[in-house]
C-alpha cells in the first residue's frame, strides 16, 4: 500500500511525487505483488498539486516532475494500481487517480478538477478523462470545474466502484483478495501491461503536448498569474479575459 501524506490535504508537491516516484519503482522489483494500493493519510486522497509550485518561478519544475509520476505508473513492470478514494480528490490528486489502473470510492468523495476557477486547466485530466468518460463529458467537466459526488462518478464510469460511506476499505480487501489473490502474480502483470495501451497513448503522446500548452501558452496569459495570486491570497479574482 502507498499513502499519501501529510494530511489532512495530501498535497502532491515536488517532495511528495519524488517520494511516490522512488516507492513505486521499490515495489516494481517484487515480482510477487498483485496489486498496489493508492490511498490518502487521513480523511482525504488529496487536495491536489501545490498551487504555490504552479506559480511561474516553479511550474517549470513541478508540472514535468508529475507529469513524469503519471508515465512511471504506465511505464514499470506493476501489478494493477488501485486508487482506494475517500474525502477530497481534486486536481492533481483526481489525475493521479485517472493514471491508475482502477478506482474505487466512497460514495460522499469529492472528485474533479476546479483549476479552472484558477485561471488555469489540468493537462493531465485532459489526456485521461477521456479513457473513462466521452470527450464531451470530459470537456464539461474539465471546462466548468464541477465536482462530482462519488456515486455519480460510478454513474459516469469514472469509478469502478462505489463502497458506502466508511466502506471502502472493506471494498478494496474484497477486490484483492477475491479477484488478484487467487492469480498468478506473473500473469497479472502481464495482462496489465496488455490492457495499458490507451494509458499509455494518452501520457506518452496526448500529454506532452498539452504539458507545452500548459507552460507555454496558458502560463504566459494575465488571467493565470491572476488567478493563482487570487488562490494564495484568498480573494476573489479579477479576470481581465486575457
Amino acid at each position: 500500500m502507498l499513502e499519501l501524506g501529510p494530511a489532512p490535504g495530501n498535497i502532491l508537491d515536488r517532495a511528495l511525487i519524488h517520494k511516490l516516484g522512488a516507492n513505486l519503482r521499490a515495489l516494481a522489483k517484487d515480482g510477487r505483488l498483485k496489486a498496489i494500493v493508492l490511498r490518502g493519510s487521513g480523511a482525504h486522497f488529496s487536495y491536489g498539486a501545490s498551487v504555490e509550485e504552479h506559480m511561474p518561478s516553479q511550474v517549470g519544475r513541478m508540472l514535468p516532475d508529475f507529469h513524469a509520476l503519471l508515465r512511471l505508473i504506465d511505464e514499470l513492470p506493476l501489478p494493477p494500481v488501485i486508487a482506494a478514494v475517500r474525502g477530497r480528490c481534486l486536481g492533481g490528486g483526481f489525475e493521479l487517480a485517472l493514471a491508475c489502473d482502477r478506482i474505487l470510492v466512497e460514495e460522499d468523495a469529492q472528485l474533479g478538477c476546479p483549476e479552472i476557477r484558477l485561471g488555469v486547466f489540468p493537462p493531465a485530466a485532459a489526456a485521461l478523462l477521456p479513457l473513462r468518460v466521452n470527450a464531451g463529458r470530459a470537456a464539461e467537466l474539465l471546462v466548468s470545474g464541477r465536482l462530482l459526488d462519488g456515486r455519480e462518478a460510478g454513474e459516469l464510469g469514472i469509478a469502478d466502484h462505489v463502497a458506502e460511506s466508511g466502506g471502502l476499505d472493506f471494498a478494496v480487501e474484497t477486490l484483492v483478495d477475491q479477484t488478484l489473490v487467487p492469480l498468478s502474480a506473473a500473469a497479472v502483470r502481464q495482462a496489465r501491461h496488455a490492457c495499458r495501451h490507451p494509458w499509455h497513448a494518452a501520457l506518452h503522446r496526448r500529454l506532452p503536448e498539452l504539458e507545452r500548452q500548459y507552460l507555454e501558452d496558458l502560463m504566459a496569459t494575465v488571467d493565470a498569474l491572476e488567478g493563482l495570486e487570487a488562490f494564495l491570497a484568498k480573494r476573489k479574482p479579477a479576470w481581465s479575459d486575457r
